[in-house]
C-alpha cells in the first residue's frame, strides 16, 4: 500500500514538474478606443517562424518550441496600426501579456481601394478584373495588393485565369454563379463596410471553409458579433462609374443578453461615368443579427439586398474611335433632352441566410449554413423585326463600308453624319412605330430584356477540429439547387399600340410553335422561354500539419453535378428538340491537392503546392444553344461532353523581416477539355454563305506559366518603397474541335473538324505587368503615394472559325484558286497591343477629434492621360480567305476587331466620419 502511494505521488510530482517546465507565451489584444477584444489579429514572434491569430475573445498562445531569450511580438491587423512588444522568455516560464492594445489606423487606405475596385472594374462587362476580387483588403501580400489596386484598371488577370477558378463565400456559403462560375459582385455592391471582414487564401493552399479553386478562396464574415463596435458615414465622388456615393453603417458589438447587430445602407448614382451615356443607379441594404445562446451556440441571420441599374458601354472598331474618341458609346441617344441608353444591366437578387455556429469543444467547431437567393438579372436591348438596324455604328452607316464599294460621295456624307450625330435616333424609332400603327401593322421596334430569374437554395455544414497542437482536420458537405428561368420580355413598346409579332423576322420561324403568330405587348415574353435546373453536391476533407520547421497539408474532394433544360417554347426549327425536358446530364468531379512550407529560418521560407481538379463545365458552356433547343456540346461531334481537368503547381521563396517583405513565385497550370461557346453573324461560311451561328469549341486545352515578384521595404519609419512584377505566357495548347450550329444550315450544323489554335495567345489583359512606387506616412496622419505601372503583351481575342479549313476551302471542297499561303499567314497573325505606362497617385489626411475620426482620401488614376487598349476581339464576319483579304485591303476595315480602351485621367474622392 505504501509503495503504491509513493509511486502515485512520484507520478504526480513528475507530471507537475513537466507542466511547470513548459515554456508558454500567451496574451490578449484589445481595441484601444473601445476596450473590446479583437479577433483574427496576427501575432508573430519576429525573426522566427512562429505565428498565430487571436480567437473570438482576442486571446492567443504559443506552447510548442517557444524560442528563449529576448523576443519581439509583432501584433498586426488590417485597419490598425501595427504594434511591437519586446519580451523576455525564460525556460519553463509563462509570459502572459494581457490587454495589448491596437490603435485604429485612421490613415488606412484599404477603404478607398475597396471602393475603387468593387464598385468600378468589377462591374465591367468584360469581366477582366473580377478574378482579383478576393484581394480587396484581405491580403497583406504586396504582389496581390498591387495586382488588385494598380493592375486592375488594365483588366490584368492573376496568372491569366478567369474568376471561376477562385471561390467567393459569405459566411461559408458559395456565391459563384452556376451559370458561368463567376461571382456576381453587384449583388453586394456598395456594402464595403459590411464586407470588410475577409479571410483570403491565395491560390492552392487550404481554406478553412471549402476545397477552393486554383486562384484561392475568399470568405466574407458577416457575423454581427465580429464587427467592431461603432459607425461610419461616408460620401464619395468620382468620374469613373458613378459620380456620387453615400453610405452609412453601424455595428452594436456584443450587448446585454448576448445580442449583436450590424446594419449598412448605401446609394450610388450618377447620370454618366467616364464613358458617354453610362448612368448608374444603385441602392444597398444590409442587416445582420446574431444571438449568442451560450458559450457553445450562436445563431446569425443575414439579409443583403443591392438592387442596381447601370447603362452599359460598347466595344468599337478603331474606325469608330478615330471618328469619335475613347469615350464614345453607341448604345445611347437623345430623348426629350436626356441621354437614354438602350443597353441597361439590371440586377435585383436578394440574399438571405441563417448560420448556426457550434463550439463543440475548445478545439472543435461545426458551422451549419442555409442560404436562399432569388430575383432577377436583366440586360435590355432593341429588337427591330420591322425596321432598319438602329445602331448608329452599324457597318453600313460608317464611311469604310462605302469606301469599300468605291462610293466616295456616300462615304463622305455618312462620315459627316456620324461625326455630328452618331447616336441612337429614338425619335425615328417612335415615328416608325407610329407609322406602322397608322397602317395597321405591328411594331417595327421594341425594347426588351434578356432575363435570368434565378432561385437558388444552398445548405452546408463545415467541420473544424484540432486533433493536436500540430494537426488540424476540417471538411464540409455542400448542397446547391438552382432553378433558372430564362426568357425575353418586352419592357417598352416605344410608342406602338398594335403589338409585336413573335416570329423570327429573318427566317420566318415561329419562336413558339404552340402559339403561332402570337402578337405580344409590354410585359409579355417573346423569342425564347426555358428553365435550367442544376443540382450540385460536394464534399471535401483536408488535414493540415504544422511543425517547427515544416508545415504541410493534404486535401481531397468529390462533386456530383446534374443539369437539365426544360423548354417552355417549341421552336419551329427544332420541333423535336426544344419543348419539354431534355436529357439529364451528370458529371462527377474529383480533386486532390497538397503542399508544404519549409521554414529555413524565420526570415527564409519555401512554399510548394500542387493540385489536380476535375469539375463539371458551367451551364453556359454545356448547352450549345439553350435559348432554342436541348442540344449539348458534343451532340454533333459524336464526342461526349466531359469534365474539365485542371492541373496546377507553384513554388515560392518568401523573405520577411521587420524592414523587407518579399515573395518570388513560379507557377505552371494546364486546363484540358474545356468548352467555349459564342454567337455571331459569319460571312463566307462554306464558301459565300452568311448565317447567324453558334460556334462550339470542344476539348480546348490551355497552358499558363510564369512568375510573380512582390517586394516592399520600410526604409524609414515614414517611407515605404514597393515593387511588383508578373511575367506570364498564356496560350492555347491544342487544336480543338469546332462545330457551327444554325437554323440557316440544311442539317442544322457544319463540322469544321478542328480549329488551329495551338500556341495562339489567350486574350484577357496584359501577360506582363510591373509596378514601382512609394508611400509616405507622416506621424501627423497625412500621407501620399505614387506608382508607375508598366503593361505589355496583351493580345486581341482571335476568331477560331477563321483558323479552320473553312478559311481556305471553296464551295467545291477544294482550296480557293487564288489562295496565297504567305498572305494568309499575315492575315491570321494575332494582333499584339502596344505597351504602355500609367501613373497613379493617392493621398489623404485623417483627424482624431475626441473619440471620433474624420478621414479624407483621394486618388488619381492614369495621371498622364495615356490612351491604351485593354482588350478586344476579332469579328467573325470574315470567315474565309477572300472575305478577310478584301476587307484588309480597304483603307479602313469594315469588319475590323472591336476594342475596349482604358479610361483617361480619372479621380476618386472619399470623405468619412467614424464614431
Amino acid at each position: 500500500m505504501k509503495k503504491s502511494i509513493l509511486i502515485f505521488l512520484l507520478g504526480v510530482f513528475l507530471v507537475s514538474t513537466a507542466f511547470a517546465q513548459q515554456t508558454i507565451i500567451k496574451g490578449s489584444v484589445k481595441d484601444a478606443a473601445t476596450n473590446l477584444p479583437i479577433p483574427e489579429v496576427t501575432i508573430t514572434i519576429e525573426e522566427t517562424s512562429h505565428s498565430t491569430k487571436t480567437d473570438a475573445k482576442g486571446e492567443f498562445s504559443f506552447t510548442r518550441n517557444v524560442p528563449l531569450g529576448e523576443q519581439v511580438l509583432n501584433v498586426s491587423k488590417q485597419g490598425y496600426i501595427t504594434a511591437r512588444y519586446p519580451i523576455v522568455v525564460n525556460e519553463g516560464s509563462t509570459v502572459n501579456i494581457t490587454d495589448m492594445f491596437l490603435k485604429i489606423d485612421v490613415s488606412d487606405s484599404a477603404d478607398l481601394f475597396t471602393i475603387n475596385l468593387s464598385d468600378d472594374e468589377l462591374n465591367d462587362d468584360t469581366s477582366g478584373a473580377d478574378n482579383i476580387s478576393g484581394l480587396l483588403q484581405s491580403s497583406q501580400d504586396v504582389f496581390l495588393r498591387t495586382a488588385a489596386f494598380e493592375f486592375g484598371s488594365s483588366f490584368f488577370r492573376v496568372r491569366g485565369l478567369d474568376s471561376e477558378n477562385g471561390t467567393i463565400l459569405i459566411n461559408g456559403v458559395e456565391m459563384n454563379k452556376m451559370f458561368n462560375g463567376r461571382p456576381q459582385w453587384s449583388n453586394w455592391g456598395g456594402l464595403n463596410d459590411a464586407m470588410r471582414n475577409q479571410e483570403f487564401t491565395n491560390g492552392i493552399p487550404p481554406s478553412a471553409y471549402n476545397f477552393g479553386g486554383i486562384l484561392g478562396t475568399t470568405n466574407i464574415n458577416v457575423r454581427a458579433s465580429q464587427y467592431r463596435k461603432g459607425g461610419r458615414i461616408t460620401y464619395s465622388s468620382s468620374n469613373r462609374s458613378y459620380t456620387n456615393r453615400m453610405m452609412a453603417s453601424y455595428a452594436s458589438g456584443l450587448v446585454e443578453g448576448g445580442w449583436a447587430y450590424s446594419m449598412s445602407l448605401g446609394r450610388r448614382w450618377g447620370n454618366e461615368g467616364f464613358q458617354d451615356g453610362t448612368f448608374y443607379d444603385a441602392n444597398s441594404f444590409f442587416a445582420s443579427v446574431e444571438k449568442l445562446i451560450n458559450d457553445k451556440h450562436s445563431i446569425n441571420f443575414t439579409g443583403i439586398y443591392a438592387p442596381n441599374r447601370r447603362g452599359k458601354s460598347s466595344p468599337n472598331t478603331q474606325e469608330v474611335y478615330d471618328l469619335k474618341d475613347i469615350k464614345y458609346n453607341e448604345y445611347w441617344g437623345w430623348q426629350d433632352g436626356e441621354k437614354r441608353n438602350s443597353r441597361v444591366k439590371r440586377t435585383d437578387e436578394p440574399i438571405i441566410m441563417l448560420n448556426h455556429n457550434w463550439n463543440v469543444s475548445e478545439k472543435t467547431t461545426l458551422n451549419t449554413n442555409l442560404a436562399y437567393q432569388f430575383g432577377e438579372l436583366g440586360n435590355s436591348r432593341l429588337d427591330y423585326a420591322g425596321g432598319a438596324n438602329p445602331s448608329p455604328a452599324y457597318y453600313q452607316n460608317l464611311p469604310s463600308y462605302w469606301v469599300s464599294r468605291d462610293d466616295l460621295e456616300n462615304a463622305y456624307e455618312f462620315e459627316q453624319d456620324f461625326i455630328s450625330k452618331g447616336q441612337i435616333n429614338w425619335n425615328r424609332i417612335y415615328d416608325a412605330n407610329i407609322t406602322n400603327n397608322t397602317s395597321g401593322n405591328n411594331a417595327a421596334y421594341v425594347l426588351y430584356e434578356d432575363r435570368s430569374d434565378d432561385t437558388q437554395f444552398t445548405a452546408n455544414t463545415i467541420f473544424n477540429t484540432e486533433i493536436s497542437d500540430n494537426i488540424t482536420l476540417n471538411g464540409a458537405l455542400n448542397l446547391r439547387q438552382l432553378k433558372s428561368e430564362n426568357f425575353a420580355q418586352i419592357t417598352d413598346m416605344l410608342g406602338s399600340t398594335t403589338g409585336y409579332l413573335n416570329v423570327d423576322s429573318f427566317d420566318g420561324y415561329q419562336y413558339d410553335l404552340r402559339n403561332p403568330d402570337r402578337v405580344v405587348g409590354e410585359g409579355d415574353k417573346l423569342r425564347y422561354n426555358y428553365n435550367l435546373h442544376a443540382d450540385v453536391f460536394s464534399a471535401h476533407v483536408q488535414a493540415i500539419f504544422k511543425y517547427n520547421k515544416i508545415d504541410f497539408y493534404l486535401a481531397g474532394n468529390i462533386t456530383n453535378t446534374q443539369y437539365q433544360r426544360e423548354g417552355l417554347y417549341q421552336h419551329e426549327a427544332y420541333k423535336d428538340n426544344s419543348f419539354g425536358k431534355g436529357k439529364k446530364l451528370k458529371f462527377n468531379g474529383l480533386g486532390a491537392k497538397g503542399g508544404f512550407t519549409y521554414k529555413l529560418t524565420g526570415k527564409h521560407l519555401f512554399d510548394v503546392n500542387a493540385a489536380y481538379i476535375s469539375k463539371a463545365p458551367s451551364l453556359r458552356n454545356t448547352f450549345s444553344n439553350s435559348r432554342e433547343n436541348h442540344s449539348v456540346v458534343g451532340d454533333r461531334s459524336g464526342v461526349d461532353i466531359t469534365e474539365e481537368k485542371i492541373m496546377s503547381a507553384d513554388a515560392s521563396y518568401i523573405f520577411r523581416s521587420p524592414i523587407v517583405k518579399a515573395r518570388l513565385t513560379g507557377y505552371y497550370t494546364t486546363i484540358k477539355d474545356a468548352n467555349e461557346i459564342s454567337f455571331f453573324f459569319a460571312d463566307g461560311v462554306g464558301g459565300d454563305n452568311t448565317a447567324f451561328v453558334q460556334e462550339i469549341l470542344q476539348g480546348v486545352n490551355k497552358k499558363h506559366f510564369g512568375g510573380e515578384l512582390g517586394i516592399e521595404a520600410q526604409v524609414t519609419p515614414t517611407i515605404k518603397l514597393k515593387g511588383a512584377a508578373s511575367i506570364g505566357q498564356y496560350t492555347y495548347d491544342n487544336n480543338p474541335n469546332l462545330i457551327l450550329t444554325s437554323d440557316d444550315f440544311d442539317n442544322g450544323f457544319q463540322d469544321f473538324e478542328e480549329a488551329n489554335l495551338k500556341d495562339y495567345k489567350i486574350a484577357g489583359g496584359p501577360q506582363r505587368a510591373s509596378s514601382v512606387g512609394f508611400e509616405y506616412r507622416d506621424p501627423d496622419y497625412w500621407w501620399f503615394g505614387a506608382t508607375a505601372n508598366f503593361f505589355s503583351n496583351a493580345y486581341v481575342d482571335i476568331s477560331p472559325l477563321t483558323r479552320t479549313q473553312n478559311f481556305y476551302l471553296d464551295n467545291d471542297g477544294l482550296p480557293f484558286n487564288d489562295y496565297d499561303p504567305a498572305l494568309a499567314r499575315e492575315l491570321l497573325k494575332q494582333e499584339k497591343f502596344d505597351s504602355y505606362m500609367t501613373v497613379n497617385a493617392i493621398g489623404g489626411k485623417s483627424w482624431k477629434i475626441g473619440d471620433y475620426f474624420i478621414g479624407l482620401f483621394a486618388s488619381v488614376n492614369n495621371l498622364l492621360d495615356k490612351e491604351y487598349k485593354t482588350g478586344g476581339f476579332e469579328q467573325g464576319r470574315n470567315a474565309n480567305f477572300r472575305e478577310l483579304r478584301d476587307d484588309n485591303a480597304n483603307p479602313k476595315r469594315v469588319f475590323g476587331p472591336k476594342y475596349w480602351y482604358g479610361r483617361g485621367t480619372t479621380y476618386f474622392l472619399n470623405l468619412n466620419f467614424r464614431f
